[in-house]
């Protein structure tokens, strides 16, 4: 139907006739482009939400159940000292442990009562069997000293949607080195980068770390169908990041990042580097 009644279509398509390879690609470039998109972002909401479940209670496993050890504990309504004490639990009474939340616990009390209370004050609770109960509580110091870093962020590259793999081993607490691995959808092409950098956090043990980055690597741009002659491009570039990550909750990572890239595009018929600016999101786990 498009090409009935659209005459510009029809000479653009008899032009693409010629390049045998390009002939079938054009009806469906956009579609294709915009099924890649949502395939993008399904799988990013995929691996977000399998990265959360591996460190969060499971609603189908049993609760483990303690006793409390210590004269009396203090629930509050959420996960923070700020929040207020609405009741007490006194020593002998039984508590299940319903989730996580960085140093606090969600808790239901023998009255069915659901509270949060800091991990300083199960540090003494015992198990049915009378034995104390250790608990696995990763603090801020963990963060700051923690060897590994993989992560999955997503976000935006020249306005064109981005996915990017990275991890990271820390030499020490304040220096890095990062690798990555991203893919980018234009509307006329797509980018696949490889990059290697070094990172500098000089603040690591704030909450909100911000760190500096400087990583060079390759870009390479396939351009779409659209394109009456296609050419791949495979160019060196280097760039410069500002960001910041802080840590949410047991090893999760939350971070944020702002780049800006030159490519190194000269040819014979250019001499001209190109500059794009690239910002994302997204979350990561330590070791």
């Amino acid at each position: 139907m498009v090409q009935q009644f659209c005459p510009a279509w029809q000479a653009l398509n008899k032009q693409l006739k010629k390049h045998n390879n390009y002939r079938y690609r054009i009806l469906y470039t956009h579609s294709g482009l915009a099924s890649t998109r949502t395939m993008l972002i399904r799988l990013t909401v995929m691996l977000l939400i399998q990265l959360f479940s591996t460190y969060v209670y499971s609603a189908s496993e049993p609760l483990q159940q303690v006793e409390v050890a210590d004269p009396y504990i203090e629930m509050r309504t959420g996960p923070g000292g700020g929040y207020p004490i609405f009741h007490v639990i006194e020593r002998g009474e039984f508590i299940e442990i319903i989730s996580q939340r960085a140093n606090w616990f969600e808790i239901r009390s023998a009255k069915k009562l659901k509270g949060w209370v800091n991990h300083e004050q199960l540090a003494r609770t015992l198990s049915a069997n009378g034995e104390p109960v250790e608990f696995e509580i990763v603090t801020q110091e963990d963060f700051a000293e923690r060897d590994w870093e993989w992560g999955l962020m997503a976000g935006s590259f020249d306005d064109a949607p981005i996915l990017n793999v990275y991890g990271s081993y820390l030499f020490n607490p304040g220096f890095a080195i990062e690798s990555s691995v991203s893919q980018s959808i234009a509307d006329i092409s797509s980018s696949l980068l490889f990059k290697v950098g070094l990172v500098m956090q000089p603040f690591p043990e704030w909450s909100y770390s911000p760190y500096f980055q400087l990583a060079t690597g390759i870009i390479d741009v396939k351009p779409s169908a659209t394109t009456v002659q296609p050419v791949d491009r495979t160019n060196q570039f280097s760039s410069i990041s500002l960001g910041v990550r802080t840590h949410i909750t047991q090893k999760i990572i939350v971070r944020l990042e702002y780049s800006q890239y030159v490519i190194f595009s000269s040819t014979l018929n250019n001499d001209n580097n190109e500059e794009i600016k690239e910002w994302k999101a997204g979350f990561a786990v330590f070791f």
